[in-house]
């Protein structure tokens, strides 16, 4: 045992069966045993039955059965990278039977875990544990000791819900932030392995899946930073940016929208480096698939663009999943799906193949029957050391691997000194160009004022001009979002240099797709844009970017009902004011240019050095410039546009509705009226007491002006003008005056918020008709 452990460990760990390369060992002319060839043949019909086997161990077993070596070459190549070819050889030498106990060591770290959490779902794991040992143990390249080296390849779970396979390798290879403790704590309070695989709590977690489909989304993000990094850094000799992303979905992230979104876009990209496998096992909560999934996926990926592979058993049959990726990696203008026919809950004698394996643990008898089944002799918890041997040997080589990585860095250093300061600026040290605020644009009240959208425009090529790593696009509202850089061109298939990113008329894999090149933590800063209310096809990508800390900026446009003709299904009205109910997520509703600057100041800021996402929410109309606006009060969430001392009342605008509230307060002849600008609550959050205070008395009324939802208005103000009915189809002036966004209405409701009277003053109903 000690010396297959040892062959592994020299060559680099991994596995190839001996059934599948059985000649390795065998002289030329010689035949092998026929006993020992009967052997092999009664191991592999009894492991596709799913019983437990003895292998042979004798030394002539030894010599021709138990080790097989390959060496893979697989040609690598990008368009336009202008990077050398490169030709990855690989031999392995992991015993049949140590390569089975690696893959059931998967099996019950999940079984057990889950069966002492009394939560979780076993049957996705014990069925992946082929695919996940293959990864872990002998493809993909990663240091335990380093689990942000830039040039690691990216293993995203997209079925989260079986993150036991993802701790149970995390922990076998060596990560520190999975411990054989941890892994006991599964699901439990304070622990490291939570109930979805989450980022931000574990390393080696490359991004927080659990909503079906959002994983398969962010891989198709990770490849394209890939592709982008590539294209940019990659010069001949010197393949700085060179790696896969790997992942594995099930048959509810094929079914989720969103995943239909993301991998035609990959496809339309043609998105080489990006491997995935459906786990196919034909089983969701409610059953058998066939219940309501029934297209042929693999004709629907081909014509998305995608190479499409089968493993017909992907539980016993580990050389041709192997095979299948070396085919995958052989195809260098295609993403590839490779559908892995699985069993749910493999080796499960009653609960496998049915929905019994997906939610539940198996309890303690059926966990001791699968052990029987599958003749795994360990106790709970209990991995045995030729196991951990295996799994560590990969993280040793990759260990090794960026050490050679870390000499090409220095080599690129000298021979490509410009782009190598880029590079250290943008991914290493992960900062702010030196006059990024400064760069941005300012305005006066002189000047003429215009829409949001277009100030945001004209940050966008600001920033654009001196930040590489802005990259971004809209989803087919570019020219009415103004969200294009004019000195970049478009991020396709053929030109991954490019920073416009053409995402189509697909929000929801938009914001995934944006999430993760932020999440591959190579100093990009990305931006996706459409309109206001259709940010709701996206809303948990939104979501997530908060919770998974992606800093994305969502740049949205036509914020209200200012929309117009377009009509009320055009027009926002809850959409902002629910948006700000997301944890860490700041939303800003600028109100002239100073504002929309400032805006993008917090926004890339927030991106690049705290990778935190931002929303914004721009007009579609001309707003005139304020007085007193400036970045840095934008930066404190709220402030006085016009100001007066011992204020008889304060009314607060945010966004076009500022502008109303400084007309109105001209309109109060005889009253002491303070305009306050509140273009982000959350950050007005953050100031000091003293500062809330001084700028919002608790003594003086205070009356807010929103053209949206009054909810939550009730936190700043006593009194509320909003909108509490949808909108209406006519020109976007005629809309505010007739929902009450008026001075004349918002002088009466102010008169009716001094006279005592508190609450919604005007609804917006009033426009009803």
């Amino acid at each position: 045992m000690s010396s297959k452990v040892t062959a592994a460990a020299l060559l680099g760990a991994g596995a190839y069966t001996a059934t599948s390369t059985i000649q390795a060992f065998v002289a030329p002319g010689q035949s092998a045993a026929p006993q020992e060839q009967q052997q092999q043949q009664q191991v592999r019909r009894l492991r596709a039955q799913g019983a437990p086997t003895e292998e042979p161990a004798s030394s002539a077993a030894l010599a021709t059965g138990a080790f097989g070596i390959v060496a893979l070459s697989v040609a690598t190549g990008r368009k336009r990278s202008q990077r050398t070819t490169k030709i990855a050889n690989r031999a392995t030498a992991v015993a049949t039977n140590v390569e089975t106990d690696c893959i059931n060591a998967i099996r019950f770290l999940a079984v057990d875990a889950i069966n002492k959490s009394k939560s979780g779902h076993p049957g996705a794991p014990m069925g992946q544990a082929p695919i996940g040992y293959l990864l872990f143990a002998e493809e993909m390249n990663f240091n335990p000791a380093d689990a942000d080296w830039i040039n690691r390849d990216r293993f995203v779970l997209s079925s989260g819900h079986g993150c036991m396979l993802q701790y149970a390798v995390l922990h076998l290879t060596g990560y520190s932030s999975v411990s054989m403790e941890d892994i006991k704590q599964f699901r439990q309070w304070g622990s490291k392995t939570p109930g979805h695989p989450e980022n931000f709590e574990t390393a080696g977690i490359e991004v927080t899946t659990g909503p079906l489909g959002m994983g398969i989304s962010n891989a198709v993000g990770l490849a394209a930073a890939e592709a982008h990094n590539a294209a940019v850094y990659n010069k001949p000799g010197l393949p700085l940016i060179d790696h896969y992303t790997y992942c594995i979905m099930g048959d509810g992230c094929m079914q989720e929208g969103i995943s239909h979104e993301s991998c035609a876009y990959a496809g339309h990209l043609g998105l080489g480096k990006l491997i995935t496998f459906w786990d196919d096992n034909g089983i969701t909560i409610d059953g058998h698939t066939e219940l309501s999934f029934t297209e042929d996926v693999g004709k629907r990926f081909e014509a998305y663009g995608w190479q499409v592979l089968e493993v017909k058993d992907g539980n016993t049959d580990v050389a041709a999943i192997r095979k299948a990726i070396a085919d995958a990696k052989a195809c260098t203008d295609k993403p590839t799906l490779i559908k892995v026919k699985t069993i749910i809950g493999y080796g499960s004698p009653n609960k496998a193949d049915s929905h019994d394996a997906h939610g539940a643990p198996l309890g303690a008898d059926e966990a001791q029957a699968t052990r029987d089944q599958l003749g795994w002799k360990y106790g709970e918890f209990e991995v045995p050391g030729a196991v951990y041997d295996v799994f560590k040997a990969r993280g040793a080589a990759g260990a090794k691997t960026q050490e050679a990585w870390n000499t090409l860095w220095s080599e690129y250093q000298k021979k490509e000194p410009e782009l190598a300061k880029q590079f250290q600026r943008i991914a290493i040290d992960k900062k702010l160009p030196d006059g990024f605020e400064a760069a941005l644009p300012k305005a006066t009240p002189e000047d003429q004022g215009k829409a949001t959208r277009l100030w945001s425009q004209d940050c966008i090529n600001a920033i654009a001009n001196i930040m590489p790593e802005f990259v971004g696009g809209s989803a087919d509202l570019a020219p009415s979002n103004m969200t294009l850089m004019k000195c970049s061109g478009d991020f396709l298939k053929g030109s991954y240099e490019g920073r416009n990113f053409r995402f189509g008329i697909r929000e929801f894999g938009m914001g995934a797709v944006s999430n993760a090149l932020s999440m591959d933590r190579t100093g990009l800063v990305p931006y996706c844009a459409t309109f206001t209310i259709f940010s709701d096809y996206m809303r948990n990508a939104i979501r997530l970017s908060a919770l998974a800390k992606a800093g994305t900026i969502f740049v949205t446009t036509h914020d209200s009902i200012a929309v117009g003709e377009d009509g009320p299904t055009h027009q926002p009205i809850e959409t902002i004011p629910s948006l700000r109910m997301i944890p860490d997520l700041k939303v800003v509703r600028p109100a002239d240019a100073n504002e929309t600057s400032g805006a993008y100041a917090i926004a890339v800021e927030r991106s690049k050095l705290h990778s935190m996402p931002t929303f914004l929410a721009c007009t579609r109309q001309a707003l005139p410039n304020l007085p007193n606006s400036s970045i840095e009060n934008t930066k404190k969430g709220a402030y006085a546009v016009v100001e007066c001392a011992d204020p008889e009342i304060i009314l607060i605008g945010t966004g076009s509705e500022v502008g109303v509230c400084v007309d109105a307060a001209k309109e109060m002849s005889g009253k002491k009226v303070r305009v306050v600008s509140m273009p982000c609550w959350e950050l007005f959050r953050e100031q000091p007491a003293s500062y809330q205070e001084q700028l919002l008395p608790k003594g003086t009324p205070k009356m807010s002006v929103e053209a949206a939802v009054t909810m939550g208005w009730q936190e700043w103000a006593d009194a509320m003008v909003g909108i509490n009915v949808f909108g209406a189809s006519a020109p976007g002036g005629t809309c505010m005056d007739k929902f009450g966004f008026n001075v004349p209405n918002v002088v009466a409701c102010a008169q009716k918020c001094l006279a005592g009277e508190r609450g919604v003053l005007s609804d917006g109903s009033q426009g009803k008709h």
